[in-house]
């Protein structure tokens, strides 16, 4: 077991923590029976209650029971944007016994129409802004039903400040009969059988995309879910007087987590963004007095550049922090300065569900992974002789821990290579390549081969360049990631042309990526070569690319 940081173990805290054998849906449950009336959920202006919650959640869950056929494990696809009926949806397919499959709203159909076919979904609950990319998938993929919900059904219609497109449109009709209504599902008024779930069942499936490219799904129980979100609710010691900000999209496990699914444990409140604007954030903590912002380094440093900021709006605070990407050291001095609070860093995987290294309250490092959480083991090892390294060598993160997940969703063969035997325990490799101090705090030095860190999101160069290989102009492509100052990195794509592609621009193969793959997997630069370089087995060599990687470019801004 490491223990090098427990000398620094924040002394308020258990070292070890049990974790519930009730499921994620119970959470919900019980925190209706203590606050029915305190406001779970405040949307562009309207507060949605406990009670109110609970009893949405109900009718949704019968309605996929007895009117779609949703049995227990069953996979249910939820394609939306942060909204209520995201959270509704979410708990109710966790009553009806189902598996939550979230998928990222910037995908589009192709992408959409893969985890369909990969999870064997039939059941799909969706905002009305992505239809277009999923009602196609009706035809060639196992769903046979759509439920569409409209955000503008819970948002006030006027309130002080700018509101998302998504949340200002009008609801749509649409004439397909297996899309269903939100409101129509919700109010046919049926009942859901008795819960028979269990904590060690299978209840999320988000996905991941692999060194391949190819996205893998990660089999997490109602048990792996407990772990991070009682773990983060006790590490940075919250109530449920606690009113969060929910900035990070919930689809993603840190949102889903620690913007969602811990304060509905705790029965705290969610002020609810369904997407990012610093304007609105700034009322939103003001008006709402927020005390508790989980976010993406990113979301910080547009924040503090806002010059509408300042410190009496956003006294109410208690505690800011999150991962994704490191936050800039000057940016957490600025951040010090104006709040008295530290920027406080953590580190996790979809495959351990957020967390499993954090940084202490009272004791944070910036640009630190922190220390590992309760009962978590991470060591670090040489990737390929798998020896075991100590402070300030450089090597794989690997962990064990209640939060890990069980595999990856029929793909038996990489989930076998996922794991590793040491000191007799099961390890997960994490693919990335870190270091501790001699104070037991983590420190990321790079990621294992290519993976692009875009604003937080992951971007694997193989699964851009399969997309970009279905370009009839394309020959050969190979994807990197360089700096860049707004997102940290971009991808950029170097492309030789075929015969009938010649003559190609720069800006036609980025418009037609907008249309085949998420907007954050997009080249943003695109330069053509005459041929790639190749090893003497015909292999690309990337690496020589990326040494050369800021060269000339079109751009998409």
């Amino acid at each position: 077991m490491f223990t090098r940081h427990f000398e620094y173990w924040p002394k308020r805290l258990p070292k070890s923590l049990p974790i519930p054998e009730t499921t994620i849906y119970d959470n919900l449950e019980t925190t209706t029976k203590r606050y029915p009336n305190k406001t779970a959920i405040v949307f562009y202006g309207t507060e949605i209650t406990y009670k109110q919650l609970d009893t949405e959640v109900t009718k949704l869950a019968g309605y996929l029971q007895k009117e779609l056929g949703v049995s227990k494990g069953d996979r249910v696809v939820l394609y939306m944007q942060n909204s209520p009926q995201y959270i509704i949806s979410f708990y109710a397919i966790l009553r009806a016994d189902a598996v939550v499959v979230p998928i990222n709203p910037m995908n589009v159909k192709d992408e959409v129409a893969f985890y369909l076919s990969d999870c064997d979904a039939k059941v799909a609950l969706a905002g009305q802004e992505l239809i277009a990319e999923i009602e196609p998938c009706l035809e060639n993929t196992p769903l046979t039903n759509i439920v569409v919900a409209a955000y503008s059904d819970y948002a006030q219609k006027e309130v002080d400040y700018s509101v998302p497109p998504a949340v200002a449109a009008a609801k749509e009709t649409f004439a397909s009969t297996s899309i269903i209504d939100w409101n129509d599902a919700l109010s046919a008024g049926v009942e859901p059988s008795p819960s028979q779930a269990k904590s060690d069942d299978l209840c999320c499936l988000p996905y991941t995309s692999g060194t391949t490219g190819k996205p893998k799904g990660c089999m997490h129980t109602h048990k792996t879910l407990q772990a991070t979100l009682l773990g983060g609710i006790v590490w940075a010691h919250s109530s449920p007087a606690d009113i969060g900000l929910s900035t990070l999209p919930l689809y993603h496990v840190t949102g889903l987590q620690h913007n969602m699914n811990g304060p509905i444990y705790l029965g705290a409140t969610m002020v609810v963004m369904t997407r990012w604007d610093r304007d609105v954030a700034l009322t939103l903590i003001e008006r709402y007095g927020v005390t508790r912002w989980t976010n993406i380094s990113t979301m910080v440093v547009d924040f503090l550049a806002n010059p509408k900021l300042k410190k009496e709006a956003i006294s109410s605070l208690k505690m800011i922090g999150g991962g994704g990407a490191p936050l800039p050291e000057a940016v957490g001095e600025k951040l010090f300065d104006l709040t008295g609070l530290r920027y406080v860093e953590g580190y996790g995987l979809t495959e351990t569900m957020s967390q499993i290294h954090q940084n202490p309250l009272e004791r944070a490092k910036l640009q630190c992974l922190g220390m590992p959480q309760f009962d978590v083991d991470a060591r670090i090892v040489d990737p390929v002789t798998l020896k075991e390294l100590g402070p300030n060598e450089e090597g794989e993160i690997i962990c064990t821990g209640e939060q890990v997940f069980k595999g990856y969703w029929n793909r038996p063969d990489e989930t076998r290579g996922a794991f590793v035997t040491l000191d007799g325990k099961e390890f997960f490799r994490t693919g990335d390549i870190a270091r501790y101090d001699v104070e037991g705090y983590f420190f990321l030095v790079d990621r294992v081969k290519r993976m692009i860190n875009a604003s937080g999101f992951k971007v694997w160069p193989a699964e851009v360049e399969m997309t970009l290989y279905k370009h009839p102009s394309v020959q050969n492509a190979c994807v990197i990631g360089v700096p860049d100052e707004r997102r940290g990195e971009t991808v950029k794509a170097f492309i030789v042309l075929n015969d009938q592609g010649k003559g190609t621009s720069e800006e036609e193969i980025i418009a037609w990526s907008k249309e085949h793959m998420a907007a954050y997997k997009i080249p943003r630069i695109v330069q053509f070569l005459d041929a790639l370089p190749v090893s003497g087995s015909g292999k690309i060599l990337w690496r020589k690319l990326q040494e050369q990687g800021d060269g000339s470019s079109a751009s998409l801004t």
